[in-house]
């Protein structure tokens, strides 16, 4: 292929890419007769500045606090996130919940009447027990789907 030296010569001066002769001459003048006359851009030491605020000075250490505070709150929640057994958590430390658990008409209330018959096959399944060893009756309470726990006897070998 033959490299052409003038990529000039190749573009079309009439394609729009032309400006009015005598046009970058006359430019900066016509721009300056076209802005507005500003007082305080010719004379700067006539401005008279007014003292700065109480707000204006303790602004940028009001964001700072601001932005410290809000970084210790993310960080708080990061750890409270990554961290859910605390403390107060345990059984031992939680008298409230050490009550509820010791009263046996709430366990028999909220805690065993809610465990299916299969949710407690498949964790006696996962935790390697051997379901023939369990007398399973057929008045036992499991045809309603959920476990008796008086139904269940161990079966001595």
């Amino acid at each position: 292929m033959k490299e052409e030296k003038d990529i000039l010569a190749k573009i079309d001066r009439q394609s729009g890419m032309t400006v009015p002769d005598g046009y970058f001459e006359s430019f900066a003048a016509s721009l300056e007769q076209n802005l507005p006359v500003r007082d305080e851009a010719e004379n700067p030491e006539k401005i008279i500045l007014s003292p700065p605020t109480l707000w204006i000075r303790v602004r940028p250490y009001v964001y700072l606090a601001a932005m410290f505070a809000g970084v210790w709150c993310m960080l708080k929640m990061f750890v409270l996130r990554s961290s859910p057994t605390d403390g107060n958590a345990a059984i031992d430390r939680n008298p409230i919940l050490a009550e509820a658990l010791g009263n046996d008409a709430f366990v028999d209330e909220y805690i065993i009447d809610d465990i299916n018959q299969w949710d407690l096959f498949d964790e006696m399944m996962d935790d390697g027990v051997d379901a023939s060893s369990f007398d399973l009756a057929a008045d036992s309470g499991f045809n309603d789907g959920f476990v008796d726990p008086a139904a269940l006897q161990v079966q001595n070998d």
